[in-house]
Formats: structure tokens, sequence, C-alpha cells
């Protein structure tokens, strides 16, 4: 199995538009700083599936029948813009799998286009891709937002973005899991008061030490955090590593 993070960053993206931060004016001078919509793809055998559809150049970066559907996490607008495009297409259809979300995004649901929203997840079902099982986990946000537990080719990997802690029950489910690889909110450095709607550093820690995988990668990243590692880098503990768009787990 293998997850390729096609974009780490928060809402804001990185660099910020107008901010002259050391991480904004370093992502400037340097593409590879940048971070894009925060999504993923996870491929194994002949499943290709999205994991969140922020990106505004679904079109081109993926043609027609290159992917096999996408795994939503939630419908604010930085993780599923590009479905607005994305559903005009024609002579196919795209299964999207995501929360149970009575909003969505936009008139998505009026006008679907090509877009097959008809099987939303419950709370820790588990779906059969091929050699692909996916379960979807519940997560702590503003919008109903699922993480997702992936499985396949004997590797377990959990993608959970966005989130401000954890649920009890998903925690309790992940820690019966072995996982090799976590992929975890973290938009912020560590803060004085508690995080909203997403992790901190410290929140995030607190995560990795609960769920012990053998390796943490921290996405939805924020330039504020980008401007804190400059400086503290060396201080993250062995094994939690911070992601780059383009980054392979």
């Amino acid at each position: 199995m293998r997850l390729t993070l096609l974009g780490t960053g928060d809402a804001r993206q990185v660099p910020v538009y107008g901010c002259q931060c050391p991480a904004c004016q370093a992502a400037h001078a340097d593409a590879r700083l940048r971070r894009r919509p925060c999504s993923a793809l996870v491929e194994l055998g002949d499943q290709r599936w999205l994991i969140d559809s922020g990106l505004p150049d679904l079109t081109e970066r993926f043609p027609p029948r290159s992917f096999s559907g996408i795994l939503q996490t939630h419908y604010h607008a930085d993780h599923a813009q590009g479905l607005l495009h994305l559903r005009w297409g024609q002579g196919l259809v795209i299964p999207v799998h995501g929360p149970a979300d009575p909003e969505g995004l936009s008139d998505l649901y009026k006008h679907p286009g090509i877009l097959d929203f008809s099987q939303p997840f419950s709370a820790f079902e588990t779906r059969l891709f091929g050699e692909l099982s996916v379960t979807a986990l519940p997560l702590l946000h503003s919008k109903p937002t699922l993480g997702y537990l992936l499985e396949g080719g004997g590797r377990r990997l959990a993608y959970l973005t966005d989130t401000v802690g954890l649920p009890a029950d998903t925690t309790a489910y992940l820690q019966r899991q072995a996982l090799d690889a976590l992929v975890l909110d973290c938009s912020m450095p560590p803060q004085p008061q508690a995080p909203r709607n997403h992790n901190d550093l410290n929140l995030a820690l607190q995560i990795i030490e609960a769920l012990k995988p053998e390796r943490a990668v921290l996405t939805h990243v924020g330039h504020t955090l980008d401007a804190w590692l400059i400086q503290h880098a060396g201080e993250l503990p062995d094994g939690v590593h911070v992601a780059r768009d383009g980054m392979e787990v």
C-alpha cells in the first residue's frame, strides 16, 4: 500500500496571501516549501482512491478513469472544492464515500453530475475495495468528519484530519490496532490554551503517545507551525515527521 500526500496545508495554505512571516517568505523563495490543500492518494493493487478533493486542478491531475473514487473526510471547502468542477464531467460515475452531512458543500447534492454521494459511511463501518480495506473513524470537528483506517498489503495506516483531539471511541478502536503509520492533523505550534477545531503540536503528540504508531506524520500544517519549526524542528520526538507535499508514506 502506498499513500502519497498530495497536499499538506491548512485552509490558508502556505504561503499565506500577503503574509511576510519567515515560513511564508521561505515558501515564496522555494516552491518545495509550499503547501496545497490537505489531500492524499492511496494505492493498492488496482485501487487508487483520493482522500479529499480540495485541490482545484483535479481534472488536470487525474484523467478520466485514472482513480477509483474519493474518500471524503468532510465537506469544508478546502477539502471538497475540487468536486465543484469535477462533477461536470461526462461518460463516467465517480463514487464519493464520506460522512452523512445533510448540508454538504454548496449545491453539490442538488447538481451532483457524475458524482455519486449515495453511500455515506456509518461510524466504524468497514468497506472492501479490492485488496484495500477502509474503516470510517469519527473525528472531532465543526462539521461531520471522518478519518480512515486503511489496511492492505500487510500494512495498517490511519489518516486523521481535520480533528481537535479524538473521540474516546475512536481512540479505543485505534489502540487495538498495530499502526504502521499515523497521518495526523497538526495545524499549529504549541498553544497556551486548548485549540479549537484542529490539533496544536501538544495535542497531536498526546494522540501519538496514546496510539503508539511505528511512524507519525504531521499534516494539515499551517504557516505558524512552519515558522515555529524553523527554530524548533529538532525538538520533535523520534518517529514524528512533518509532512511535505508529494511525500510518500
